[in-house]
């Protein structure tokens, strides 16, 4: 819709957000649209509102299931992570006590970097990206939700989040971000206890909630 519209001289930026700015182009009677465009565009706004309606109703089945878990409620402490995330960790994965560490569970989830070392020196590549997909996936999902909230509100000074942004490009930090949260479900489960940040933890009292995106995390007991 937005390259018909820039035909006729109408400009809209992208994302989900313009929706609206492009139904109230739509419905602008003084700006000259042919009757098969004006009407075309009413049609596919009309299937993105029924996609929405659908989304909404989907998240709010799984949100309703997700409270009946004690696992998955504790996993949606962590930000990036929401019903989907915290319900496919719980159905699909072992129990925590089957992986040593969060390293591991992170291997599992084909999020660690592939080594190519020989002669003493370490060479890491791309993600190996063999494990379990369907994880990995929703998990980098989470974390570019994260990364894109930091655009709006920067994380604290000197937090692992703002140094990586500053450093990487943004589906990079995303993907590292993904292992980090791995690590701390692995944590946060094997150990029963709930998240919060890393200055949190050296306060022993649960998190304010303007420390609630810093970028480094830990866990609290419940």
């Amino acid at each position: 819709m937005r390259a018909v519209l820039y035909e006729f001289g109408q400009i809209v930026p992208q994302g989900i957000a313009n929706i609206k700015r492009i139904d109230a182009i739509i419905r602008d009677a003084t700006i000259d649209f042919p009757d098969v465009v004006r009407e075309e565009c009413r049609d596919l706004l009309a299937q993105i509102a029924e996609k929405k309606a659908r989304i909404e109703t989907r998240t709010a089945q799984f949100t309703d299931v997700s409270r009946g878990s004690i696992a998955a409620t504790r996993l949606q402490t962590m930000p990036g992570v929401g019903p989907m995330i915290a319900l496919a960790v719980e159905a699909f994965t072992p129990a925590m006590t089957t992986f040593r560490s969060g390293r591991d569970f992170a291997t599992w989830l084909g999020l660690v970097s592939r080594q190519f070392s020989s002669g003493g020196k370490d060479r890491l590549g791309r993600v190996s990206k063999a494990g379990q997909a369907d994880i990995r996936r929703l998990l980098i999902i989470g974390a570019m939700s994260r990364v894109r909230a930091a655009n709006r509100k920067p994380p604290a000074s000197g937090s692992w989040l703002a140094r990586m942004l500053m450093r990487k490009p943004k589906m990079l930090v995303a993907i590292a971000l993904a292992n980090k949260m791995a690590r701390k479900i692995w944590a946060m489960l094997k150990k029963q206890e709930d998240y919060r940040s890393k200055r949190c933890r050296r306060w022993h009292d649960t998190c304010p909630a303007e420390y609630a995106d810093t970028g480094e995390r830990g866990v609290r007991s419940r």
